[in-house]
């Protein structure tokens, strides 16, 4: 499989391609990371150095792909965070690019726009452009419960309004959805869950909630469920796998106190998670 992934990149810690990248490549996967800016270290420290990297030079990194013949050879485009309107345009031009030397292959769009916790962080026009013009194009989306509520206007709360969400979502364009940090009242004390709807049916999972933020873990998400959701055309399985490795990933760092994702330490629970969550099927 290979995934031409146009997120951002830092030097320090492990966000956007710095956290998808590596995940990718230990379960097997051919990525090649376009990057968006190449900062320091992410933004949550208050103050970074580095570029932005111009959407007119993000292109022509795209474009430099495409004269060695390889666009063919893509299965998967992922995206997450777009920092402006004109990274957007970019992805999707290279989206069509894409698909029209592979028909088969899929774009994944993280729509990154904020959280419950944080609200929303990104600017005004980039959740509108989100809505109309990069999610119709996308084959499976990956919001947080917040971000689906901003996606579709709605805001979910049950399970039955995150799903009744999801339903607005996938009749935008997107056949499958991943939602994550669903919080819904009913849930067990001291967990959350993550649900994914698609043709064949509604699944979720529940996994203990840590009492900590993981910058990255998102992206890590993101890129470990499309990988298995495109290998293996299970949206169950790619739900199983990747609650297991991204919970042991996160527990992992939680307990060793470290201030960014212990990613390089954790491969093995990407490489082999040991599938500890039961899935449930929803309908």
């Amino acid at each position: 499989m290979r995934v031409l992934s146009i997120q951002s990149a830092v030097a320090y810690g492990h966000v956007g391609n710095s956290a998808a990248v590596f995940p990718l490549q230990r379960i097997g996967v051919e990525v090649l990371p376009v990057y968006t800016v190449n900062f320091s270290n992410h933004t949550g420290y208050g103050a970074w150095r580095g570029p932005l990297i111009s959407p007119d030079d993000v292109r022509e990194v795209i474009a430099g792909i495409e004269d060695c013949g390889v666009l063919g050879q893509i299965d998967v485009v992922l995206s997450g965070y777009q920092g402006g309107e004109g990274i957007g345009e970019v992805v999707i031009e290279a989206v069509a690019k894409v698909k029209a030397a592979n028909p088969s292959a899929w774009y994944a769009c993280d729509p990154v726009m904020g959280s419950a916790t944080k609200g929303c962080f990104v600017a005004p026009a980039i959740p509108v452009l989100l809505r109309e013009r990069v999610v119709p194009v996308a084959d499976l989306i990956t919001p947080n419960q917040f971000e689906l509520g901003y996606l579709t206007g709605t805001e979910p709360s049950t399970l039955e309004e995150t799903l009744a969400s999801v339903e607005l979502a996938r009749a935008m364009g997107p056949r499958a959805v991943l939602v994550t940090s669903v919080a819904r009242p009913d849930r067990e004390p001291d967990t959350t869950e993550s649900l994914v709807v698609d043709d064949s049916g509604a699944w979720i999972v529940q996994t203990p909630l840590l009492p900590f933020t993981a910058n990255g873990s998102g992206d890590v998400t993101a890129a470990l469920f499309t990988a298995h959701y495109r290998a293996t055309g299970s949206a169950s399985e790619a739900l199983a796998r990747t609650a297991s490795s991204v919970f042991d990933l996160l527990e992992r760092t939680y307990r060793a106190g470290a201030p960014e994702l212990l990613l390089v330490e954790s491969q093995e629970a990407y490489a082999h998670p040991r599938m500890q969550f039961a899935v449930r099927r929803l309908s």
